[in-house]
């Protein structure tokens, strides 16, 4: 599924551009000496001359001296911003003055350099801001093909859907991609944990490395620890040679732990050490290893839960959780199934060399009313059923396997549960479906459902502690009109 699924490579860093705004010509022709190869570099005298070129020209940084004839760089300031308030300006002084620093960075400086400059300074400072506007244009272009519906022309990393979280997850994924955070990926089987931390992998500068994924349920008990460590040659019988694990293999790129609460709780401190030393053991060996690794890991299970049964320690668990991303089930997020299901359509029929429209409204309609307990992965199989077994230029109900063409289509605009689902569930459920309908707009939500939006708000933000928060904040939601 991930290979069919995979999205396109990502696209070189486009050239940045800087403007270097000093009096002094000697600084001017320095910094254009040390950011000409990777960045267009912009001069001006004084403050003036730099709004004239940033009403003609898009640029990324403005490094403003503070001392130059005429208006000082903090007075320039708001000015610069004023006319793009997204360019990251930088105030170079050389006093180290605590007032001017605080009154730059108060009106909009992103920091703020002490002559003289080094170049290591300025190199490092060039490449965080040019890195920034680019995860700020994905972030906008993402958001603007989510607002128009067209997710599929974006291709995000193979994943598929507009619901309003898998909307966040997008711009989550975008965000922390690019950090060397740990990230635990939670949410039922087949949701699509390990298209997520290929995603992550893509759009960090790991991309180029190797991306190891470990099911460690799926190893045999007694040869985990080989397996994500190695073994040197005669550390236990069968060991006729040395064999280097998941995380060495890994090295310079990234490790995908899945179904990480199956680990022992012995070699749970193993991991820990990997994760807070940077290097590994071999079984047998007499020496650790150095790795340079980022952690990915994912669970299907509570892990909260089981650290308060004390079968995960919880050290570990607090390692792992830095960033949690969670994915929704497919039940939660039905109006994400017919663009499923025409993608999965087209793989599968291109694959089967068949020719196909679509699927039958009927089809579709039980397709929706079908509580999916496989989530993504069994509508990705159904799909492929249907596609070898139509007979004519669609896939209709006679295609699908009986327990899904027997559902019961669901009234457009109903949530259905199921007798004995949790009340708090059901609440959850019916909140995320109406925000759905909404385009995440809380306002309209909370009058269909004849709540307050402060409800809303504390509903939301308490399920969210309740998954494992701590996540960084949301993407804005769409404005909410009254």
């Amino acid at each position: 599924m991930n290979d069919l699924l995979s999205g396109p490579p990502l696209t070189t860093r486009r050239r940045g551009t800087v403007l270097v705004v000093d009096d002094e010509e000697g600084v001017r022709a320095s910094i254009r000496a040390i950011l000409e190869e990777t960045c267009e570099v912009l001069e001006a005298e004084h403050g003036a001359a730099a709004l004239d070129i940033l009403a003609q020209r898009e640029v990324d940084l403005v490094m403003l001296d503070q001392r130059m004839p005429g208006e000082s760089g903090v007075d320039v300031l708001p000015r610069v911003k004023a006319l793009d308030p997204s360019v990251v300006v930088v105030i170079a002084t050389a006093v180290r003055d605590v007032r001017t620093a605080v009154e730059a960075l108060k009106r909009g400086a992103y920091d703020y350099l002490i002559k003289p400059f080094e170049v290591d300074d300025i190199i490092a400072l060039a490449d965080r801001v040019l890195e920034k506007r680019e995860l700020e244009r994905e972030v906008v272009s993402l958001r603007s093909a989510l607002a128009g519906g067209n997710v599929e022309a974006v291709g995000f990393e193979g994943l598929v859907g507009r619901h309003p979280e898998m909307t966040r997850l997008y711009q989550l994924i975008t965000q922390i991609a690019p950090t060397p955070t740990t990230v635990l990926i939670t949410g039922d089987s087949g949701t699509g944990k390990e298209l997520v931390a290929r995603a992550i992998h893509r759009r960090s500068d790991r991309r180029n490395a190797p991306f190891v994924a470990v099911n460690v349920a799926a190893i045999p008990e007694t040869l985990v620890e080989s397996e994500l460590f190695g073994h040197e040659r005669g550390a236990f019988t069968g060991a006729h040679a040395r064999l280097l694990g998941r995380f060495e293999l890994a090295h310079g790129g990234t490790v995908f732990l899945d179904e990480i609460g199956s680990l022992r709780i012995d070699l749970q401190s193993k991991l820990l050490r990997v994760l807070q030393e940077r290097e590994i053991e071999r079984v047998g060996g007499q020496r650790p290893v150095p790795v340079d690794v980022r952690v990915l890991a994912a669970t299907n299970t509570n892990l909260r839960a089981a650290v308060r049964e004390r079968t995960f320690r919880d050290d570990l668990f607090y390692r792992l959780n830095v960033v949690p991303l969670h994915i929704p089930p497919l039940r939660e997020r039905r109006e994400d199934i017919p663009m499923l299901a025409q993608h999965f359509l087209r793989v599968y029929a291109a694959k089967n060399n068949r020719r196909l429209d679509g699927l039958s409204d009927d089809a579709l309609k039980r397709l929706e009313a079908y509580a999916w307990p496989g989530n993504v992965r069994e509508l990705e199989n159904v799909i492929e059923r249907g596609v070898v077994l139509a007979r004519g230029t669609q896939v209709d109900i006679t295609d699908l396997p009986p327990e899904i063409a027997g559902a019961t289509p669901l009234p457009e605009g109903v949530v259905s549960v199921r007798i004995g689902t949790p009340l708090a569930e059901v609440e959850q459920r019916l909140l995320d479906a109406t925000l759905a309908a909404t385009g995440g707009n809380k306002t309209l939500a909370a009058k269909l459902l004849g709540i307050d939006v402060r409800t809303v708000a504390r509903k939301l933000e308490r399920w969210e502690e309740e998954r494992g928060a701590d996540e960084p904040p949301p993407a804005p939601a769409p404005e909410e009109n009254s």
